[in-house]
């Protein structure tokens, strides 16, 4: 994604938070895990589609023989991720207004839960509720908005887009809780001292993972990685629940290995 690409997505973010203003029941600092509910299932179709064709490939070659798998079990095995038809992005922003959009988005987060044993309970649900009470238009109109993220879209754009509600709408509630985000270049940095070509990575305050996204492109920028298998494994504390789901939902996306867990790592050690 360009600086132009991301540019028009903050202008896409402010103009879909002028609306859920306007016309939802949600409070500012509630923005956020609905808008970024969408958001994932546009990056997980983009993903998805990248290895579509290798996926349905494979299972209509072993179709019919003792070698058949299902294809979901295929698919997660190629992408890390499995999307029914009623998952897809498209699918879900050509539904009419007269259709129960909310539903349909629980159930297509459902869907890829059921698929994904990491993302089970993470993905935002109960949420669309509030934004669905004046009725599904502006379901209709955000799927819309974001249906433009370029099909080129990768690495820690969900942690951006995350730090970009909080700046707007939470942020000082946040830093009275004592939560605050590392600059992404800080990040980077870090990353290059570390030079994470391979083992285990631990962040005891990882936030929405975007230590773990840029320790990946580390990798990929110096090719070792190949495929979908990262030669790392990552594994994060952080307090906030939000922001757990959040990291798992950025690991999800990027291909990662790993495990998020909530707890206060001034007093405990989970891993």
């Amino acid at each position: 994604m360009t600086n132009k690409d991301f540019k028009k997505l903050k202008d896409d973010l402010w103009l879909a938070a002028n609306k859920l203003r306007a016309d939802s029941d949600l409070k500012s600092n509630d923005y956020s895990p609905p808008v970024l509910g969408i958001i994932f299932l546009k990056f997980a179709d983009i993903k998805y589609s990248k290895y579509e064709v290798n996926i349905l490939a494979e299972f209509n070659k072993n179709k019919g023989t003792r070698l058949e798998e299902p294809i979901d079990k295929i698919a997660i095995t190629k992408c890390g991720l499995y999307l029914p038809d009623y998952a897809r992005y498209d699918y879900l922003k050509e539904l009419s207004e007269d259709k129960e959009i909310d539903k349909a988005i629980i159930r297509a987060m459902e869907g890829i839960e059921k698929h994904v044993t990491s993302l089970k309970d993470t993905l935002p649900k109960d949420e669309f509720y509030g934004i669905s009470r004046k009725g599904q238009k502006l379901l209709k109109q955000l799927l819309k908005i974001f249906s433009t993220i370029p099909d080129d879209s990768s690495g820690d754009l969900l942690g951006k887009i995350y730090e970009f509600f909080l700046g707007k709408f939470g942020l000082e509630e946040a830093q009275k809780g004592g939560e605050f985000f590392t600059p992404t270049s800080v990040v980077g940095l870090m990353v290059e001292y570390i030079e994470p070509y391979h083992g285990k990575i631990f962040d005891p305050a990882c936030g929405s993972g975007g230590m773990f996204v840029q320790s990946n492109n580390f990798i990929l920028r110096h090719h070792l990685q190949k495929g979908t298998i990262s030669p790392i494994s990552v594994y994060g504390q952080e307090k906030t629940l939000e922001t757990v789901k959040l990291a798992k939902m950025n690991l999800a996306i990027n291909g990662l290995r790993g495990e998020i867990k909530q707890c206060d790592s001034y007093s405990e050690d989970l891993f």
